[in-house]
């Protein structure tokens, strides 16, 4: 009790933090204004688990049910953390614990085929209808691009297709490769709008079902192809590769094996829109909580880890566009969904679960708008002649694009 104690001082500089013990005591730290949380721990055996690891273990134990909130929110609590987490890092132990972290991203990321498809069916193949209680009409479950503080979680998705369309450069014909497509809706974007002919590619048996599904019934099964296949089996050529949310998922110590393929893939006047988390500041570590249960394998990459890659794999870094809060927002327009739908996650899953979601949306949230999250939109080419030497078409292209989206008949505008 003593030791978390003394950590828990040393680290609530901002807000207030009370602590009520199995046995009743209480031990308040405060520092300066900010939020006011009054948690209380069933289980005595936290107060050496959450001093020596407290990023894992106080998820797992809100998850639990051990560690519960009498005052104040867990979005209060987490904001607390964001708030004084330098606080937190600083102290020897718990550096410790970050630098091992650190050293063991490429053994936690290594991602084989067998592994890969393993930690794909973890998180994606959870449930499609569980998706469904949070995400937009069109399932994406990527960051959304708000032109407005007013946009719809709807409309915001709309225009990250929109934007990324217009990086790629599309010509009517052109043949299009989505690695990692989740449940289509880039794909059959590009089909509808673009005129061209997409081949998406995931390990997700759900995402892939109904992908295929809806390909089908908008009619577009002989324009767009879903394949239940690894990116690194896929065979070329492709005029255009695209990947939204997926690099992440890639693994530090395969980076360049994914741009040597996508260069592999690639015509020789090809193009590449990578879309990927991504951390300012130099290499580190996802959260363990995170790694543990939402996304395991995965790792978050700084700039600097993955353009020396691609360059080895002989791409031009032709633009590169960094979206900070945008995901934030995102997150924000997801916890509200899933907070309403909660009865109906709980009845699919189980309480503890929602209690998993509900940590895992809010934390990311609160990660894009106040840590060192943020989105990268890199995109890559086989020549330096493949793209427009100036960013004056991807207006213009933006522009057709809306136009082409309010004339189709089936409510995309």
């Amino acid at each position: 009790m003593r030791l978390l104690d003394r950590m828990l001082r040393r680290f609530v500089r901002t807000g207030s933090l009370t602590v009520i013990g199995p046995d009743g005591s209480r031990e308040v730290h405060a520092g300066a204004p900010g939020p006011t949380v009054v948690i209380r721990l069933t289980d005595p055996a936290l107060y050496r688990t959450l001093f020596f690891n407290p990023e894992l273990k106080a998820g797992e134990a809100y998850m639990d049910g051990t560690l519960v909130v009498e005052q104040g929110s867990i979005r209060d609590l987490l904001m607390i953390f964001a708030l004084n987490r330098d606080h937190l890092r600083s102290q020897p132990l718990q550096k410790a614990v970050r630098d091992t972290y650190k050293r063991l991203r490429k053994l936690g990321s290594r991602n084989t085929l067998k592994r890969a498809r393993s930690n794909v069916a973890h998180h994606y193949d959870l449930s499609n209808e569980l998706y469904r209680l949070f995400l937009d009409d069109d399932l994406h479950y990527s960051c959304a691009y708000f032109l407005s503080p007013d946009d719809t979680l709807e409309v915001a998705q709309r225009n990250k297709l929109r934007h990324i369309a217009a990086k790629l450069d599309l010509k009517p014909g052109q043949r299009i490769l989505d690695i990692g497509c989740g449940w289509g809706g880039m794909a059959l974007y590009l089909a509808e709008v673009a005129d061209v002919d997409v081949v998406g590619v995931t390990l997700s048996v759900e995402q892939h079902a109904l992908a295929t599904e809806r390909a089908q019934e908008r009619g577009l099964s002989g324009r767009v192809s879903f394949e239940l296949k690894d990116y690194r089996d896929v065979q070329g050529p492709f005029d255009r590769i695209v990947s939204i949310g997926m690099f992440e998922h890639v693994g530090v110590s395969q980076h360049q094996e994914f741009f040597a393929k996508v260069a592999n893939l690639l015509t020789d006047d090809g193009a590449a829109l990578i879309h990927t988390i991504g951390r300012m500041g130099g290499p580190g570590s996802i959260s363990p909580w995170f790694r543990k249960y939402i996304f395991p394998g995965a790792h978050v990459p700084a700039v600097s880890e993955f353009s020396a890659a691609a360059e080895s794999a002989k791409l031009w870094i032709t633009d590169i566009e960094i979206l900070r809060r945008h995901y934030a927002e995102t997150l924000v327009h997801w916890e509200a969904r899933f907070s309403a739908q909660r009865a109906s996650a709980e009845a699919m899953f189980d309480a503890r679960f929602c209690r998993m979601w509900e940590f895992y949306l809010i934390a990311g949230e609160i990660g894009f708008r106040y840590g060192k999250q943020m989105v990268i939109q890199m995109q890559l080419a086989k020549s330096a002649a493949a793209l427009p030497i100036t960013r004056d078409y991807l207006g213009i292209a933006e522009t057709a694009l809306r136009s082409r989206e309010s004339a189709l008949p089936n409510g995309l505008a």
